[in-house]
């Protein structure tokens, strides 16, 4: 076996042994096919508020201008899809992957785990890692790498597992062996185009996410905007329902990370819970949760546009 497959060998495996679902390895070059695609969502103003997307235009599409000299990208996906979901039908709904602690610390703990043992096993290997939250284009990556194929709704599809995962990266500056593309199985199927509430997916493969219930649940700092009003299937943090309906995530199976599990109380709150919530239960059921993003005044704000 050669130094290469190796390498690639050893870093899939500790990869596995870590708990993500899959790993997938790609040369680290110019994303040739995404630059004209993210240049045309961009001048649509499909970012809506989301300013931060248009910077970085260059590194996003260009890992070697991220990370000098990188090689390598290294994706990884992490399973989230909860055993439970919340039990009362009519209480305002929370994304699943919000369930537990933030995500971005616990795959943050995983890569700098996988770091440690590629620079202990294979020698002085630099890179960096990025948990969505730098200009990557984390489902192009894993794309390109093997793990799925982009479905219509715009997430990372695998026949096996659906896509209620996260997707990280290591971008580093070791050569390895490089996977391939897989083929798109979407076929003719619309599912998700057509239950998007606020028809946020404008053609197949394109999400306008100024319309998603995403964007006004999270991103958007302003209010929400009367022209959607009564569109967003008590949705108050977050929207799963492209994913929900895919008939791919049939295939989804609960993950095994304790640290996602939800807080006790969580998916027992009712509508009439959620409509009095207070600062501290907000504290004490999100103490760790992504849903700290929104604030305690973002998610009342959300609650409070359901309710009108």
């Amino acid at each position: 076996m050669n130094l290469k497959a190796k390498y690639t060998s050893l870093i899939k495996a500790e990869a596995q042994r870590l708990g993500f679902l899959s790993c997938g390895i790609s040369k680290a070059e110019f994303l040739e096919a995404e630059a004209p695609r993210l240049e045309k969502w961009l001048n649509k103003n499909m970012n809506g508020e989301m300013r931060y997307m248009e910077n970085h235009f260059d590194k996003r599409l260009d890992p070697t201008i991220l990370v000098s000299d990188s090689k390598s990208v290294v994706s990884l996906i992490l399973n989230y899809f909860p055993e439970e979901v919340q039990k009362d039908a009519t209480a305002p709904k929370l994304s699943k992957y919000a369930y537990g602690t933030d995500y971005h610390f616990i795959i943050k703990d995983k890569l700098k785990l996988l770091t440690q043992f590629i620079q202990e096993e294979i020698g002085a290997v630099s890179g960096r890692a990025f948990v969505d939250s730098a200009p990557v284009l984390d489902k192009a990556w894993a794309a390109k790498s093997g793990l799925g194929w982009i479905g219509k709704h715009s997430n990372l599809l695998t026949q096996q597992v659906g896509s209620f995962y996260f997707i990280a990266e290591l971008i580093i500056d070791l050569d390895l062996e490089y996977d391939s593309p897989t083929t798109d199985h979407c076929g003719s199927c619309t599912a998700c185009i057509d239950a998007c509430p606020t028809q946020a997916i404008v053609a197949p493969y394109v999400v306008d996410g100024s319309k998603c219930i995403s964007y006004f649940t999270i991103e958007l700092k302003e209010q929400i905007p009367e022209s959607v009003k009564g569109q967003f299937n008590d949705w108050m943090f977050g929207c799963d329902v492209c994913q929900d309906v895919c008939p791919w995530n049939r295939f989804s199976k609960s993950h095994n990370e304790p640290l996602f599990n939800p807080h006790p109380e969580l998916l027992s709150m009712t509508k009439k819970d959620w409509e009095e919530v207070t600062q501290d239960t907000f504290n004490k059921v999100f103490k760790k949760s992504a849903v700290k993003r929104t604030k305690f005044s973002g998610l009342t704000r959300n609650i409070r546009f359901l309710k009108k």
